[in-house]
């Protein structure tokens, strides 16, 4: 029965059972044991397929930057205007925290207690950084309100974003309330970010 099992069982879904679990224990309260209760398999038939548990994590939150990053080299986040390609960053990094939800809760959670904690925070922090550059060329283009801290308003940008993890549950069908989110996020932050003409 055990074979029967591991046969069917794929990196990929070993690791959307691993990411269940250290979202709702935390990694440092995970062990290989909950994990392998988790996922109804060994702790050998784990080891069959990553190293240990931060394998997992890095998978995880590789998975999760990957999608931001993306979005970075996506068309409309590097042409136009810096206002409108920011605007089309903070859109679409909504998009995929909705649509990777339990690996971007993951990578909004670790706190930088091993390598790849440390390794997820560095990378964070660059793009966080790269989207400040764009509200920066947004601000010398004119297209900002020129009293507010560009600092500030990634933080504040951000923020609004990532708490998103802590109530968004998507619903099966759910394409008009997505949108909305989506659109509620853009007109909320840019609303108040952009110069009035």
């Amino acid at each position: 029965m055990t074979t029967a099992k591991r046969d069917t069982y794929t990196p990929e879904t070993l690791l959307s059972v691993a990411v269940r679990v250290f979202n709702e224990r935390g990694y440092d309260g995970t062990s290989m044991e909950h994990l392998s209760k988790a996922a109804g398999i060994s702790k050998s038939s784990i080891y069959h397929h990553v190293t240990g548990k931060e394998e997992l994590l890095r998978r995880a939150v590789s998975r999760a930057l990957d999608g931001l990053f993306a979005v970075l080299d996506e068309p409309g986040a590097v042409r136009g205007r810096a206002i409108e390609r920011v605007e089309y960053v903070t859109r679409r990094t909504v998009e995929v925290l909705m649509d990777e939800l339990p690996y971007v809760t993951l990578l909004l959670r670790v706190r930088g207690n091993t390598k790849t904690e440390r390794w997820a925070l560095e990378r964070r922090r660059e793009f966080d950084h790269r989207v400040a550059e764009l509200l920066k060329a947004a601000a010398a283009d004119g297209d900002l309100r020129a009293d507010v801290d560009i600092r500030l308003a990634t933080r504040l940008l951000f923020g609004m974003i990532n708490s998103l993890v802590e109530w968004y549950r998507p619903q099966p069908g759910g394409g008009a309330e997505r949108q909305q989110l989506v659109d509620t996020v853009v007109h909320l932050a840019f609303d108040g970010l952009r110069t009035t003409s």
